[in-house]
């Protein structure tokens, strides 16, 4: 709905066909205004310009402009079961029709708005991280690196976080989706951060892992190399035509799994490549992970994760690097390369 209409007030529907594009909204309910707030409503002098629609008419008049346009179109298209049910039973003899997978393709590649939009976000989202190293220390909280980032997206502009955001310390990183973000960081631990802004409605998603203390250890430094030139190869990796599955024909996945399976061994002297427990991409737009066909060969426009990573509980290490990347004509635009990677560069910037 967002995506169709920018519109986010509760009880609004949808009516698109070849010759008109019409918002309905609910009337006013004082009762519910005294706990809300006013609610745009259809005989507002500026609902034109507060909706961006010429038509806005009030929702009970739904039922009769649907049949109208059925009428006229035969074909009727809508989201989910649900709605799908409900207009059978107005309109019994309608083929109805799921609209999902053709708004799949149409989010996948992005407008230049669009671009703009996953731009900024992850403009606030590198701010957010760079603020994040500088608080990070041995006795902090990981919840307390986590709100620094959220204050830093809030001041730039941004609603909210685009995910809860993942803040890991030590025994903690090897957990893909852990947030709980509530143990104390302890001394010459790596702390992984993935945490991401939402601006207009539009997501960003961005990893890094810093050495708490500042530096590395020299396994620490091996691992992390090891990660970041799988990262870079990827990214070289990405262009039209390429795809994110795990088992499609081209797949930027196996670039990844081949090249941390070569290099580096774990504690036992076996390749490293069963320590890659995730896919190595997702579509970032409206969602993190956003309405996408994982098969489908990527596509000039369309915004792209490149996270690979290593896992090792037996270390206590787990590292990710993740950056947004748009697809171009001729290879990739890395949206996050203001944040730095390189191992040397993260110290860097920490010892400031």
């Amino acid at each position: 709905m967002y995506y169709l209409t920018g519109w986010k007030r509760p009880g609004a529907v949808l009516l698109l066909d070849p010759r008109r594009e019409v918002l309905f909204l609910p009337h006013r309910n004082a009762e519910q205004e005294k706990l809300w707030g006013p609610q745009p409503a259809p005989g507002d002098s500026d609902i034109r310009e507060k909706s961006g629609f010429d038509t806005v008419l009030p929702i009970e008049r739904f039922e009769t402009e649907l049949r109208a346009s059925w009428e006229r179109w035969h074909v009727v298209y809508t989201l989910g079961a649900d709605n799908r049910s409900r207009l059978q039973s107005i309109m019994p003899a309608a083929d109805i029709q799921d609209a999902r997978p053709e708004l799949m393709r149409l989010r996948m590649t992005k407008s230049r708005q669009e671009i703009e939009w996953l731009q900024h976000a992850a403009d606030a989202t590198v701010t957010a991280h760079l603020a994040a190293w500088k608080l990070a220390a041995p006795g902090k909280y990981e919840y307390q690196v986590a709100a620094a980032m959220l204050s830093v997206f809030l001041d730039r502009g941004c609603e909210r976080s685009a995910y809860p955001p993942m803040v890991a310390s030590g025994p903690n990183s090897v957990y893909l989706h852990y947030s709980r973000n509530d143990r104390q960081i302890g001394y010459g631990e790596l702390l992984l951060m993935d945490v991401g802004a939402q601006c207009a409605g539009y997501a960003a998603d961005v990893t890094r892992t810093i050495p708490v203390s500042g530096r590395f250890t020299p396994r620490q430094r091996e691992l992390y190399d090891i990660v970041l030139g799988a990262q870079k190869a990827v990214i070289s990796a990405v262009k039209p035509g390429m795809t994110i599955g795990r088992a499609t024909p081209h797949s930027l996945n196996q670039v990844a799994y081949d090249y941390l399976d070569s290099h580096g061994k774990d504690l036992h002297g076996a390749p490293l490549g069963k320590y890659f427990t995730h896919g190595i991409s997702h579509h970032i737009g409206l969602e993190v992970h956003d309405a996408a066909d994982p098969d489908a060969p990527l596509e000039p426009g369309m915004v792209i994760s490149v996270e690979p990573g290593l896992y090792l509980p037996e270390e206590r290490i787990g590292i990710r690097i993740e950056d947004m990347v748009l697809v171009t004509k001729n290879g990739a635009q890395v949206l996050t390369a203001a944040l730095p990677r390189e191992a040397a560069e993260i110290e860097k910037a920490m010892a400031k």
